[in-house]
């Protein structure tokens, strides 16, 4: 045998029973190169390939990374927010009643002070003597043998207790306020 005869593929060998193709391969013959190292003719069936999996190439040619976000991140990150939203309403409610709370103290303190205040007042009015001084400064009270000093239009008019001098007009008074609104006015003259 030749060496031509015995090698299959090789230009010019038919294989007995076939005919060659023209440039086809053959219908039963494999279409995909065979891998370096493997025998051609080692079985009557394929084998099944296992795929290979291949580690994923980084640009640093370690490791390969992980991706930034998997689906659990992004459920995790979903159940985060829609916890977030679920609890926003009373906890916002919580603060609003705190400063609320907070409020009514600052308020309530205010209060009990001015409760202080009024029952301090309250003792003073029950004084004898208390009364009696603001009956003098606000109305002009006063006791027998006091001196009384009144101011009459820019004029100090003195007299005893009791004792008030009368105004010079003859007048009486809803005519001496008639005559005070006309000046004011300007329709009459002061002292006609």
């Amino acid at each position: 045998m030749s060496a031509a005869r015995g090698r299959r593929g090789a230009p010019g060998a038919a294989a007995p029973g076939r005919r060659r193709s023209t440039g086809r391969p053959l219908s039963n013959a494999a279409s995909r190169p065979v891998p370096a190292g493997s025998r051609s003719g080692a079985g009557s069936r394929p084998e099944a390939r296992r795929p290979v999996r291949r580690p994923a190439r980084t640009a640093s040619g370690g490791p390969p990374r992980r991706p930034l976000l998997t689906g659990r991140a992004v459920l995790l990150a979903g159940l985060v927010l829609v916890l977030l939203l679920t609890l926003a309403g009373p906890v916002r409610q919580y603060l609003a009643g705190r400063a609320e709370l907070t409020r009514l103290a600052a308020e309530g303190t205010t209060l009990d002070e001015r409760v202080a205040e009024l029952e301090e007042q309250l003792e003073r009015q029950d004084d004898p003597a208390y009364t009696s001084r603001q009956a003098r400064e606000r109305l002009a009270y006063v006791l027998p043998g006091d001196r009384l000093v009144v101011v009459v239009d820019g004029e100090a008019v003195e007299g005893d207790a009791g004792t008030v001098p009368e105004p010079d007009g003859d007048l009486p008074w809803y005519e001496a306020l008639l005559q005070s609104v006309a000046v004011a006015d300007g329709d009459e003259e002061p002292g006609e």
